[in-house]
């Protein structure tokens, strides 16, 4: 480039090919994936319990291990928040130190068992967080498909096609999903009262979230199924890399050994002339 020194440019150069770019990639979907997951799954679950207080579950007894399960729920996203961005910046750490290892194959660098114990265990732990984010994927959208229902449930009333003769017959009882008891007062809404339940901002507003935060467990599952491929790669090349020091090494103690044994074949001959 015009005005920049040559040395500049080439440490630039050295840089920017030294960037793990495909860890990039995923760092950043799995920050992001995390992220939605997180913070729109805590505001989804505050909301679902507000609308459980109002509309489904009166009375604080019937309820209170449901709402306590929700805020240890909220704390356990707090933890998966924390572990996944000092994980991901682990990640991102290992994909630059693998790809310096990579750069250097024909060079003096030499990777160490340390180096390859490590990258193996990060694709161990990557497999089985990859499998976990499987489960919370599938556990993130039974809150879809409840909201879901509940919002087709009012849209079928609101429907001219409907033909209903009463309303007030089309209810959702909540308390046959589990999520209440069988005794909680009123357990289920029907008609104009679910109508309203469903206008409510906190049903909507929650009823989007969960649709975000079941993204974002998608975005995580293909982010550390991108790591484990990358991780899994890095691995290989790291062998790859240690394979071929340690034959350089045995070739040129071969080469060594050949350069002595002529040299001495020459005094030898050198002695008898």
């Amino acid at each position: 480039l015009p005005g920049m020194a040559p040395g500049c440019f080439e440490c630039c150069i050295k840089c920017l090919g030294g960037v793990p770019y495909a860890s990039l990639v995923a760092t950043i979907l799995c920050f992001s994936g995390v992220a939605l997951f997180c913070g729109c799954g805590h505001v989804a679950l505050t909301g679902t319990v507000t609308i459980l207080e109002t509309h489904f579950s009166k009375v604080t007894s019937d309820h209170a291990m449901l709402t306590d399960i929700i805020q240890l729920m909220q704390y356990v996203i707090y933890g998966i928040a924390s572990f996944f961005f000092l994980y991901g910046i682990i990640l991102l750490a290992e994909g630059f130190y693998t790809t310096s290892a990579v750069k250097e194959l024909h060079s003096e660098f030499k990777t160490t068992i340390c180096g390859r114990c490590i990258s193996g265990l990060f694709v161990f732990l990557t497999y089985i967080l990859g499998v976990a984010w499987l489960g919370v994927f599938g556990f993130s959208a039974v809150p879809v498909f409840l909201f879901y229902n509940m919002w087709y449930t009012c849209n079928t009333m609101k429907s001219p096609m409907a033909n209903l003769t009463s309303i007030d017959s089309i209810c959702v009882d909540v308390r046959q999903y589990g999520i209440i008891p069988w005794n909680a007062t009123p357990g289920k809404a029907c008609g104009s009262t679910l109508g309203d339940v469903c206008n409510s901002s906190e049903f909507y507003l929650s009823y989007h979230l969960y649709i975000v935060a079941c993204a974002g467990a998608g975005a995580t599952v293909i982010a550390l199924i991108h790591f484990l491929m990358i991780l899994s790669a890095n691995w290989a090349y790291l062998k790859d890399a240690s394979q071929m020091h340690a034959y350089q090494d045995i070739k040129l103690k071969e080469e060594r050994e050949l350069q002595d044994i002529t040299s001495r074949s020459k005094e030898c001959l050198n002695s008898y002339t």
